[in-house]
């Protein structure tokens, strides 16, 4: 069955989604970034797990900024499997996240429950729970004025949360919807630990994710993709496209664009970032990936892109495996 006609029967469930979307807004971007999104979706949405069919493990380390002091820095790692008859995926992730002398540690565990809605599509609804741990070491950080009673001391508050996505995927594409953080948790910023302002809260950012598969003879293949990130306040998105050649090498590049209004989200003409990719399906199992942020924003000239390195190993990968896992 055609892609197409899969999305045509199932409108009514995403459409009430987008409607979410267009409904809520927030002030700014708190969720970990990924430029290679669309190879390691569990991330950002809980429904992504065990769709890839087999046992799954990534590591991604991420480097964002080089040469500005202080700049973010990312290690994560995801693992994901289907379960009872590949009715049910269960995951996990792990991830490190500083900047400057701020620094997130979470840890999260997903479940989603898989309904085959035709012969080759699955639709699946996933949750997701754990914590983060916020800490920040204040007395570290370079200021202008000595004895500033704002950096005189360091916390460390462990918050929890939980989320909710779905996907529908095929053999030839997919859209998601999720939202990985519900709770708007009350963030603090004094030694004794008191709230702040009703502001200072962990927002929830809203995902939706899609992509494609074109057969371009019997060598090429086209994949785009989609992600939109949004806020209550901001909204960014993702465009993006990958070639591959032999379902072993692929190359890509995105445009990010990243700003403050989500009412006019393409106001910033030239956007946030350009992206390059090279992904390598060196084995059945394993695939490495590298992607390079070049920024066109404000920060352009004062750094020297972002580098991510992606490392993948899927266990008991059988050749009758349909064409999905290999391009998401």
């Amino acid at each position: 069955m055609k892609f197409k006609g899969l999305l045509s029967r199932i409108k009514y469930v995403t459409a009430p989604l987008l409607l979410i979307i267009a409904v809520h807004s927030v002030r700014a971007q708190q969720e970990v970034q990924y430029s290679q999104y669309m190879f390691n979706m569990l991330p950002l949405n809980p429904a992504y797990a065990g769709s890839r069919d087999v046992l799954s493990a990534t590591v991604v380390h991420r480097q964002q900024w080089i040469n500005i002091t202080g700049a973010p820095t990312t290690q994560s790692f995801s693992i994901d499997s289907p379960i009872n008859g590949e009715k049910v995926g269960v995951g996990f992730q792990a991830y490190n996240d500083r900047i400057g002398d701020y620094r997130n540690v979470g840890m999260y565990g997903s479940y989603a429950y898989r309904v085959k809605v035709t012969q080759r599509a699955t639709l699946a609804m996933g949750i997701q729970a754990g914590a983060t741990s916020i800490s920040g070491n204040l007395t570290q950080t370079l200021t202008t004025q000595t004895g500033d009673q704002a950096f005189t001391y360091s916390f460390n508050k462990w918050l929890p949360n939980f989320g909710a996505g779905v996907f529908l995927s095929d053999d030839r594409g997919y859209i998601g919807f999720s939202c990985p953080s519900l709770m708007r948790n009350k963030l603090t910023s004094t030694q004794t630990g008191t709230a702040t302002d009703s502001a200072s809260r962990q927002e929830r950012h809203y995902f939706v994710m899609l992509g494609y598969v074109f057969p371009l003879g019997s060598s090429f293949t086209l994949k785009p993709s989609f992600l939109s990130k949004v806020t209550r306040d901001a909204a960014s998105f993702d465009l993006n496209m990958n070639l591959w050649y032999n379902d072993r090498i692929s190359l890509g590049c995105s445009w990010r664009t990243n700003n403050l209004k989500f009412s006019s989200p393409f106001t910033n003409q030239n956007g946030d970032a350009v992206i390059g990719m090279l992904e390598v399906q060196a084995t059945d199992q394993i695939r490495f990936g590298y992607a390079y942020d070049y920024a066109i924003n404000g920060l352009k000239s004062l750094q020297k892109g972002s580098h991510e390195f992606m490392l993948r190993y899927e266990f008991g990968y059988r050749k009758t495996k349909i064409l999905t896992p290999r391009y998401f």
